[in-house]
């Protein structure tokens, strides 16, 4: 070992980082005292420093802005439920999609986060919740979702390198359940053929937004490249492979897409497939002219969807009142 050390001391780093959830030499009793802060130092950099924390929902739902060491800015939320934990991650700072109506999409793409700046993310809401500091008593956590800031696909090796690290069995990763891990996307085609392959039972969301090409070009213009069938159509090859059912993540925007008739073409779209829509009210960003539908119509597509024999869901939408919106925390701080 490079530092003089014998190897048994990165097994012992790792049940530390991992399983103990610490990174703090002093913590580290069975380590010698006079290298106790050099392998620290070596083998666990401090990745990310906590640079902002907002909570609401009586601390349920906590929100950080994270700096990184070149002092770019990223996001996490840690949300709190009585059946579950749920740690939201970033796997870039910024977002080059473009996407109009997503603060973070409107900032552009500083750059790719490494498989450790995006697990330090979820140790520190594990961190968290052991300690009791989410609004109850200690619990642990049970999901991850990689709806954060970013565009998980277009940092694909990190992201893998992510996954494989957080559901590696303890010591070498946190153990969590693979099912309970879920991998977003905005329809990178090629991206979402290689997941496929790859052999994990993660869910895959697939950020759609609009059912009909002419809008959705303008709400994700990477649809100008791969357009709604061609998303679809390997959406289904996931399903088909992994037996896992595709979550349809919906914003529902106000007088742009959620009118009666897209709901019927979604509904025409998704039926008979092993799939779920996740509606989402709109999280408005400060100053846009994006806003959530108005409550009547998300019932109305809500029922569209259903007669169609679509199994839907309406998200519970957190943070609000701590700029819960991806990227406006950083968007903020940036401002």
């Amino acid at each position: 070992m490079q530092l003089g050390e014998p190897p048994f001391r990165g097994d012992q780093l790792s049940r530390h980082y991992f399983a103990r959830l610490t990174d703090e030499p002093d913590q580290m009793t069975d380590l010698p005292a006079a290298s106790r802060a050099s392998l620290a130092a070596a083998l666990l950099p401090r990745l990310l420093t906590s640079e902002r924390e907002l909570s609401c929902d009586q601390g349920m739902t906590r929100k950080t802005l994270w700096r990184t060491f070149d002092r770019a800015r990223v996001e996490s939320v840690l949300m709190r439920y009585p059946d579950r934990a749920t740690m939201c991650v970033s796997s870039q700072a910024g977002c080059g999609m473009g996407c109009p109506f997503c603060a973070t999409g409107q900032a552009g793409l500083t750059r790719n986060l490494s498989a450790g700046e995006i697990v330090e993310q979820v140790v520190a809401g594990a961190r968290v919740l052991a300690a009791g500091g989410a609004g109850g008593s200690p619990c642990r956590l049970s999901n991850v979702v990689f709806m954060g800031m970013g565009e998980p696909l277009a940092n694909y090796r990190s992201v893998l390198s992510a996954v494989r690290r957080i559901t590696d069995p303890l010591p070498h990763g946190l153990g969590l359940s693979q099912r309970h891990v879920t991998v977003s996307t905005v329809g990178l085609v090629p991206a979402m053929h290689r997941l496929t392959a790859e052999g994990l039972a993660v869910t895959l969301a697939v950020s759609l937004h609009a059912p009909d090409d002419e809008l959705r070009d303008q709400l994700v213009p990477v649809n100008r490249r791969w357009p709604v069938a061609e998303v679809l159509d390997a959406a289904w090859g996931y399903a088909s492979v992994t037996g896992r059912r595709v979550s349809i993540e919906y914003a529902l925007i106000r007088d742009i897409n959620d009118q009666p008739w897209r709901a019927d073409a979604l509904g025409v779209l998704l039926s008979g497939r092993l799939v779920h829509v996740n509606l989402i009210p709109l999280n408005p960003t400060p100053g846009s002219k994006w806003t959530a539908s108005a409550p009547g119509a998300m019932d109305a597509f809500v029922g569209r969807l259903e007669s169609h024999g679509v199994p839907v869901t309406v998200r519970d939408t957190r943070g609000s009142e701590i700029d819960g919106a991806c990227g406006q925390l950083a968007a903020s701080a940036a401002g």
